[in-house]
């Protein structure tokens, strides 16, 4: 896709349990001009949505299909078990899948972790979501076991939650269409991996600027500095001595006068004659 081809906004696709604001404040800082729109999708039609162009990018879960996804991991999760504030597992820090196993354990359809085996006893049926799930853990059905941004997403006053050591994480990233990298795509991908205006897509300052830019920070404030401290060696083969009479000749003191003294050496010697 060309420049001329890109739209005239962004639009960025997030799975729940993702807090996009931070980069979507600096989007706008730095490209004003451009509209960014945030569409909130389920972590499985997240690919779907990137593919027949829906969003032109998305935070994700991964991992992704990269044949056709390209994609950059930016975090993995803490993995918690959600529980009834009056639950034994409370009593610990953190807890193991094995202190789960003589718990039902519930497994939401849209479960996020990628399990080889399911700790603890398997529910009746499995709940449809997440928030059906954690229902269920307020009834005092189960327990569940997701991320931990998705049991803040479903925060109530009477659960709480504990890190699960040994358990599978989820990790999120940001992810787009391999043969739809434009340029509001990079600059995204600049945003999120932190860069600066001038470093985001390789971008440079202009002719003269970065010269400029040393020279304000740096280069003029050591320059003084450096010349304090040749004028203090040049004078301190002056100080508490003689005369000039008794020192070098004059002519090799870039401070005399054409044949007088040197100025200011009465003042740096000891007496006045």
């Amino acid at each position: 896709m060309t420049a001329s081809e890109e739209p005239a906004s962004f639009r960025l696709a997030y799975v729940p349990g993702v807090m996009p604001d931070k980069w979507v404040r600096v989007w706008h800082e730095r490209l004003p001009g451009v509209p960014l729109s945030l569409t909130q999708v389920t972590a499985a039609e997240a690919g779907g949505v990137l593919l027949d162009g829906r969003a032109d990018a998305g935070l994700v879960r991964l991992p992704v299909d990269r044949t056709v996804l390209s994609a950059i991991p930016l975090y993995t999760e803490t993995t918690v078990v959600v529980v009834p504030k009056d639950h034994l597992v409370t009593a610990a820090d953190e807890v193991s899948v094995e202190d789960l196993a003589d718990e039902i354990v519930l497994h939401p359809l849209d479960d996020v972790l990628n399990w080889e085996r399911l700790p603890g006893r398997p529910a009746f049926e499995r709940p449809a979501t997440t928030a059906d799930a954690v229902e269920l853990v307020a009834a005092g059905i189960g327990v569940l076991v997701v991320p931990l941004s998705l049991a803040r997403l479903h925060h109530r006053k009477d659960l709480t939650h504990r890190p699960l050591t040994d358990a599978p994480t989820s990790s999120v990233g940001l992810s787009w269409p391999q043969e739809a990298t434009t340029d509001l795509v990079e600059d995204f991908i600049g945003i999120v991996r932190g860069r600066t205006v001038n470093s985001t897509r390789g971008r440079r300052p202009a002719p003269g600027q970065e010269e400029a830019g040393r020279t304000g920070a740096g280069g003029a404030g050591r320059k003084p500095a450096a010349g304090k401290q040749q004028a203090g060696a040049r004078s301190g083969g002056k100080t508490g001595g003689t005369r000039s009479g008794a020192g070098k000749p004059a002519g090799r003191n870039p401070r005399r006068g054409s044949g007088g003294t040197a100025k200011g050496g009465g003042r740096r010697g000891g007496r006045r004659s």
